[in-house]
């Protein structure tokens, strides 16, 4: 029985996450040659995503802390943040290369555990309507295998994101353009979650 809810507890979180290996490959590359970088990322993907399991587990015993029309309006976290960044990165596009560049995200070298961590949890907002129902069904015992799965692969998503961020081909391109990226993929996924969830009556 445990196994095959291993089984389908990965299968769910990859279906799920994938597009957040993309937004960890640009933290990443952005905090690149800044000492604690990693680290920080790594904390604020935790942060962001026992977050979410906080409130998939809540919301299947039936607390539901979070209204479920309210979770279209978290995509205004990572909107708010792509936009700030990118205006940092404007003001600060004639400054001495990576300095300027990972300051656009947080000012201390490299993206703040907050920063991940609000633009993990409003990214993942919309999984929590998938996790819950699951949840639900599992039991507690099941409920516990899917979360231990999820927190161990979010470790593998930070791997695979770091991976991906110092292959010489895509860190040399988001060397280049991390600093417009990022902000860009944050805008576009924070439209995108207001936009699917039909917020402000989209």
């Amino acid at each position: 029985m445990h196994l095959g809810a291993i089984g389908q507890a990965i299968g769910l979180f990859a279906v799920t996450n994938v597009d957040d290996i993309v937004i960890l490959a640009l933290f990443f590359a952005q905090g690149a040659g800044h000492r604690g970088s990693t680290r920080r990322i790594v904390i604020g993907q935790y942060l962001g995503f026992a977050a979410i399991l906080a409130v998939a587990v809540a919301a299947a015993f039936g607390t539901g802390f979070l209204p479920e029309r309210a979770v279209p309006y978290l995509g205004l976290l990572p909107l708010a943040l792509g936009l700030k960044a990118g205006w940092q990165a404007w003001r600060q596009r004639g400054e001495e290369g990576d300095e300027g560049e990972a300051a656009a995200v947080s000012g201390q070298g490299g993206p703040a555990s907050l920063t991940v961590a609000a633009v993990t949890f409003a990214n993942g907002g919309d999984n929590i309507g998938v996790y819950v129902p699951v949840f639900a069904t599992a039991g507690a015992g099941g409920m516990a295998v899917y979360a231990v799965v999820f927190l161990v692969l979010v470790g593998v998503w930070c791997l695979a994101g770091r991976f991906f961020a110092t292959r010489p081909v895509i860190a040399g391109a988001l060397a280049r353009r991390g600093h417009v990226l990022l902000p860009v993929v944050l805008v576009a996924v924070g439209l995108l979650i207001l936009v699917e969830g039909g917020a402000f009556g989209l």
